[in-house]
Order: C-alpha cells, then structure tokens, then sequence
C-alpha cells in the first residue's frame, strides 16, 4: 500500500518467446479502468518498470498480458490469477483535520489477524489489538507460577504504545480443568479461589503496564470469555462464579479496571446470542461483574456477501427483520439498558468471507464479490459503531486456512492462507477500511438518521471537541443483491436527500466516497442531492444542530 500523491513503481516480469508488446491496465474496485497502457518487451525473462502517482485513492488491481503471445498474471497464494493488488491510502487531513484525544481509549477501530504487524495497523487506521492473559496462557503447568511484571509485555506493545491492548481472559489450563485438559473457558476453573488469585495478578500486571506505557489510557479493558455459547457445559450458577472471580479478583488490584462479556457469536436475537446471555446470567447476578458489555458482531450463521447485515431488513417477517444487524443493536442495547443502565458496549470482532461453497483458486474470488465483500464489510462496522458500540474490531487480516475469505488481504504464499502471513496485497476491503477509520475515528456517534427512505441507511456522528459532522450513507436493494450467490449490482443507486443545514441556507459540504476520493458538493435550502450506493460515503459538514435534530442517539449511549 502506498500514500496518496507519493511515487511508487509497478514491476511487470515477463518471458516472451520473441518481442512482443505488454498491454497492461489497473482497475478499481469497481472494476472501472483508471490507468492503461503498453510497452515493447524483449525476448526472454525481463523485468519492467512504471513509475506511477497516484492522486486517487483507493483499490487497484494490475492486469498485464503480452500483446502477440497472450498470457496472464498467475495466481499467488489465495489471489487468483490475472491480477497483483495495491492500494493507495487516502489523505483526509485537509477535510478530517486533527481530532484531539482526552484519554487515548477514545479511539474506535481494532483489529484481528496483525498483531506484530504495525505497518499494516498504522496503514489500516488501528489503535487496538487483543492481548493474551488467559490462565492458560499465563499458568500452563500448575498454580502460582505467575509473576506480574511490566517487562512481561510483548515487545511489539512496548515499541507500538499507540496499539492499545484488550486483554483477553478466556482458556483454562489442563491442571484447572475439570475436563483434565485445556478448554477455552467452557467450564468453570476446578480451583476458582486460585483462578480469582490468578485475576488478581493480571490486575496488577495490566495496571501497572498501563502506568508505564499508556499514561493517557483512561482505563484497562478485560474479556472474560471468548464466544461461551459454542460450547459452555458447566452449570448455569458456575458461569456466574467464574465471572464473578475474575471480576472481584481483578478489580482488587486494578482500580481502572473494565471487565467485559460475554462476548457470544452474534449480538442479539437468539438464546445463545450475548443477549440471551446477559438475560440468562443476568438473573443470577452476572450484571454484578461486569462493567461493560462485549459481543461478536455475526448476524447470521454466514456472514458473507449475499447475506448482508441489512437483508431482512425489509422482509415482512418480524422475525427476520430482528435478525438484521441496525435492528440487533437496538435490541442488544436495550436489553443492556434494562439490566445495567448506561454500559459502554465494545464489539472485539466482525468480519465476512466468501459466499458458501467457493475455495481459494485461480478464479476465485471474481472481481464482483471482491467488490460485495467490502461493500458488506465496511456497512457492517459502520452499522455497529452508529447503533451505539464504542469500539469495533475489524476481522481478519490475511485469508488463513479452514475459512474462506474472512481477510481483508490476500496472503501471497500459502494458497490456503496462513497464520500470520505477512507476504500481502489488499483486497477492495482493506482499502475501504483504510477510509473508514480515517473519517469515523475520533467521533462521537449521534445516532441514526431519522426518516431516511426505505432502502436508504445513514448514521451520524460528531468528531470530538464538538467538531465536524460526519453522516455515513448508503442503499441496499434486496432485488440487486442475490441471496443465494450470483452477480451482485455494482450500479445501483438511489436518490437521497440529506438535510445538513437550516432551511433556506445554501453552500457545499465535503463528499468522501468509500475509497478516500474527496469533491465539493452545493447545497441548497439546507438539503444536499445524493447518489447512494452499495458502498458508503461520508458527508463531512458543520451544522451539528441540525445532525442531532435529525438522529436519534442510541439508548444508553454515552460517548466514547
């Protein structure tokens, strides 16, 4: 990935069996042509260069073949054939500005998948990755064997203090087991006063990191359990014990601390859901031990292209217009209302794959579902953070193996993706995360835009400081998105009519689209004409009476 307006240079290795000519192009993720052309090439092995600047923002994929003799890009790892991918990262500091911090948790974006990997992080817009504290990792082979420390923290934190850390909690090791073997926390600890010790020096480890190298960090975050539901198998009372020990023995050393759950698959509507957790366990007191909630942002059992977070949401069926994601946030927050007034709520992961039954191969995936999945990515984050999350974790960095599809980057040596793979070109996703968190970090959510058409979605936020407005928006059309697979409508539009000041005024506001491309829109009447999309864009504006008079804050949402 390289910076808007910087130089950079495309590499073309060609063998042809006599001189031929190079026919070369890079398109966008839209698969529009943005830049074309040829050069003579020689007989045999060769390397060419093209020197490119790029004042566009965005996805590019490099398409070459010899003029005469034919051929084509092979396929690298999980990219297919036919294309090699870069990205040239928007510069938004002229229409964003510089938001100021208070603390440094008021930052929105994290990550899965780049632990280590700061380049990418700094490229991507991410200030929080998941640190691991679980028991298991921590005491492996019997009690007491744990030292809190501030020299325990990963070097990458130390040398990265603008990464900050979730701290995560889950996994139980064989000696603490009641199953005799390491389980991730789908059983109560055999020893729960050790396992609330244990809690205790995690306190005092995490606490005095944070003194050492995050002094603007306001609090300390905790996650108890990691997605309970796929397997818990002890007692209904002994979940509730366990929160209850790490809550009790963690906040006995870490004033500061946040202990989160539960951190189920899917945000509301069902039993196994965090909801239904929250409801279950809340009953039996789990509401006393923690201090926020946490949840996994899936919608349905298969996050993926043709299953977008806004598709039942316009089906008939109440039952399926609840599974949708706007409308599981509204039901997960109050439920959180109910049971704990006013809780800071944090989502630590989301993502999408490919649709059902695709494999990693020389054709897959398409150009067009390369286009749906961050169209679906992206909606979804920005669905989460409007309808009341303080913080979004992005997921998954590379393709890795037995999931298809859930990276934001193609991983270039291992077809089958790996772990920690760092040989990488982004897909249209991680340009279009790029944007996101560049515009949507350091804000405020102001909730969603009252009386958009059907079809039309838009949320409001504010930047810190009462800064400038930011309206992301976009439309969804049931009819151009199949949802059994197929070829997703990378044309459809509507017409959207969006109020960003008084009546009777008249002036421009800022239009940033999906990728990070900036122009100036008049406005007139206080209302400015948009073309909506499949992909979001974000108007920048500045009367903020207007943007809350005409949302609505989510229920107990108070600000980051």
């Amino acid at each position: 990935m390289f910076q808007n307006n910087a130089p950079f240079k495309l590499a073309i290795t060609t063998n042809a069996p006599n001189a031929d000519t190079v026919v070369w192009s890079v398109a966008d993720s839209n698969g529009a042509i943005k830049a074309q052309g040829s050069f003579a090439v020689k007989a045999g092995t060769q390397t060419s260069t093209i020197p490119c600047t790029s004042t566009w923002s965005g996805y590019g994929a490099l398409t070459a073949t010899l003029r005469s003799n034919g051929g084509n890009l092979p396929n690298s790892g999980t990219r297919p054939m036919g294309i090699a991918t870069f990205g040239v990262l928007p510069n938004l500091s002229s229409v964003i500005g510089t938001v100021t911090y208070a603390h440094q948790d008021q930052h929105r974006f994290g990550m899965q998948g780049f632990n280590g990997n700061i380049a990418a992080l700094h490229d991507l817009g991410i200030s929080w990755t998941i640190d691991d504290r679980e028991q298991s990792a921590m005491e492996p082979n019997g009690p007491n064997t744990y030292t809190p420390s501030v020299s325990d923290l990963d070097p990458f934190y130390k040398a990265n203090p603008d990464q900050m850390r979730i701290v995560r909690l889950d996994g139980i090791p064989a000696w603490d087991s009641k199953t005799g073997q390491f389980n991730d926390s789908y059983y109560a600890p055999s020893n729960l006063t050790e396992f609330q010790s244990f809690m205790a020096k995690v306190g005092t480890d995490t606490s005095q990191i944070r003194a050492a190298t995050y002094p603007n960090q306001q609090k300390n975050y905790y996650q108890v359990t990691w997605e309970p539901s796929l397997g818990w198998a002890d007692s209904d009372a002994n979940f509730v014990a366990m929160y209850k020990a790490a809550y009790q023995g963690i906040h006995s050393t870490d004033p500061n601390a946040v202990v989160m759950g539960t951190a189920n698959p899917f945000a509301s509507n069902c039993q196994t859901c965090t909801t239904g957790y929250l409801q279950k366990f809340g009953a039996l007191g789990l509401w006393n031990y923690i201090d926020a909630v946490s949840t996994h942002g899936y919608w349905n059992a298969g996050t993926y292209p043709s299953h977008p977070p806004e598709l039942q949401d316009s089906d008939p069926d109440p039952a399926n217009q609840a599974n949708a994601l706007d409308n599981q946030m509204t039901q997960l927050r109050s439920i959180m209302q109910a049971g704990k007034p006013n809780m800071k709520l944090f989502f630590t992961e989301a993502g999408v794959s490919y649709d059902p039954g695709m494999s990693y191969g020389p054709n897959v995936p398409s150009q067009n579902q390369l286009f749906a999945h961050a169209a679906v990515g992206v909606r979804a984050h920005i669905i989460t953070l409007g309808g009341g999350a303080q913080t979004t974790t992005l997921f998954y960095g590379a393709d890795y193996p037995g999931e298809v599809g859930y990276g934001s980057f193609f991983d270039l040596n291992d077809a089958q993706g790996a772990f920690g793979a760092t040989n990488l070109s982004p897909k249209p996703e991680a340009m279009a995360f790029a944007t996101m968190t560049r515009v949507l970090d350091g804000t405020n959510t102001l909730g969603r835009i009252t009386g958009a058409p059907s079809g039309v979605f838009a949320y409001a936020f504010q930047q810190l400081g009462n800064g400038k407005v930011v309206t992301a928006a976009w439309a969804h059309s049931n009819a151009q998105w199949p949802t059994s697979g197929g070829v997703y409508s990378q044309t459809y539009s509507t017409s959207y009519s969006l109020q960003v000041d008084n009546p009777g005024t008249s002036g421009n506001v800022t239009k940033i689209d999906g990728y990070g491309n900036v122009s100036t829109v008049a406005y007139t009447n206080g209302q400015v004409a948009l073309t909506v999309t499949e992909v979001p864009q974000y108007i920048v504006s500045a009367n903020a009476t207007v943007a809350k008079a005409n949302s609505t804050v989510p229920l107990g949402y108070t600000g980051q």
